[in-house]
């Protein structure tokens, strides 16, 4: 079939609405009617160049929901008309990290950075004019209908409404996850959540729901911090400089428990004010990136070592996409994790590189475009 999807051609370049050949769903494989799918910074990443691209075009997006309208051949366990999140971190189920609890790690990961199909690298599901289309993720969420490996999909409760469940599958679960697995912060502690942006605002709900006495949030833009403030910070700053004299104001002068560093695009300079920013034993969570070319990070080694500081990456904010997207949505249905306040705005797919722009300058916490 014939669909129209978010392609990006160049590198730098805008992503443009490009009619491609679809291909039906192989065995083990679902045919997915997108309806909301959410901008995130990684898609970005790579239209901007920060992030070299493994061929091109690309069909991007990563962040969504939809209807499952086909089912491949010998494919148990789905049907048309399941709802379902896409899931950025395919999982396998059977590899060392899946079998530990480590989902988001799973060893299919490297395979989803040829844009193929999991199994055949060289195998590509999408065409334009002949050629083959790289699939973000192996999934391009930002595609009318795209096809995609079962083990890329989660399936939720029918009366989730999509467009929250889109949120779920990268921005709320990593910047959730960031705080609840990946930071060792408790009751009581301060927390710093440095970017305030569809991510860091998934932070900041985080740390006020377990307890956080202090939830600094920090953020340039104004717009930011007063949503921050909406959704659980207790405090906000403009700067990595005031929310540490703040955090240190709180703690007797030690230092927030743990900060996470969420920013857009991230560099050596905001992952060492973000070591400054903590005590002793503290935890950095490092969930932002900067690109593939990024590297160096201007700390004293030694200082670092003796104040037993730990700096921690997150992907997907450590969560099991099986369980944690289904369990998310559990909250959301009963209050206690908010989606509804998200969305800055939404976008038509002919729209999409307009909500790229708006999001670089700052004026949306989520941007998301809307098929139906």
């Amino acid at each position: 079939m014939k669909t129209r999807s978010a392609v990006l051609h160049s590198q730098p370049g805008e992503y443009e609405v490009t009619e491609v050949e679809l291909d039906d769903p192989r065995r083990g494989e679902l045919l997915v009617r997108m309806v909301a799918v959410g901008l995130c910074h990684t898609d970005d990443h790579v239209a901007v160049g920060d992030t070299p691209a493994f061929r091109l075009p690309i069909a991007g997006g990563h962040e969504g929901a939809g209807v499952v309208v086909g089912v491949g051949p010998d494919t148990p366990g789905w049907a048309e008309g399941d709802h379902v999140v896409l899931s950025f971190t395919a999982v396998c189920g059977e590899c060392r990290m899946c079998s530990t609890g480590r989902q988001n790690l799973c060893d299919l990961g490297g395979r989803l950075f040829t844009g193929g199909r999991i199994d055949d690298p060289t195998s590509f599901r999408m065409t334009y004019e002949g050629r083959p289309v790289v699939q973000a993720h192996g999934i391009s969420a930002l595609s009318e209908h795209t096809v995609v490996d079962a083990r890329s999909v989660v399936r939720i409760d029918p009366g989730v409404p999509l467009d929250k469940a889109a949120l779920v599958s990268c921005g709320v679960a990593t910047g959730w996850g960031s705080v609840t697995h990946m930071s060792d912060a408790q009751a009581g502690d301060v927390v710093i959540v440095m970017g305030v942006g569809g991510v860091g605002i998934n932070s900041v709900q985080a740390a006020r729901a377990i307890g956080a006495r202090a939830v600094i949030g920090v953020d340039p833009v104004d717009f930011k911090r007063e949503c921050a403030e909406k959704l659980g910070a207790t405090h906000t700053a403009a700067t990595m400089e005031e929310a540490s004299a703040l955090a240190r104001s709180l703690t007797d002068g030690q230092g927030a428990d743990a900060t996470i560093v969420t920013v857009g695009v991230v560099d050596g300079g905001h992952i060492a004010e973000a070591v400054a920013s903590i005590r002793k034993a503290g935890t950095v969570v490092l969930t932002g990136t900067g690109g593939m070319r990024q590297s160096g990070i201007p700390i004293n080694n030694t200082m670092f070592t003796v104040f037993q500081k730990r700096l921690q990456g997150a992907l997907f904010g450590g969560c099991n996409p099986r369980w944690d997207i289904p369990h998310l949505l559990t909250q959301y249905a009963a209050g206690t994790l908010r989606l509804d306040e998200l969305v800055t705005r939404t976008y038509s797919l002919d729209e999409v590189a307009q909500g790229y722009r708006d999001m670089r300058e700052g004026r949306n916490i989520r941007g998301m475009v809307r098929f139906d």
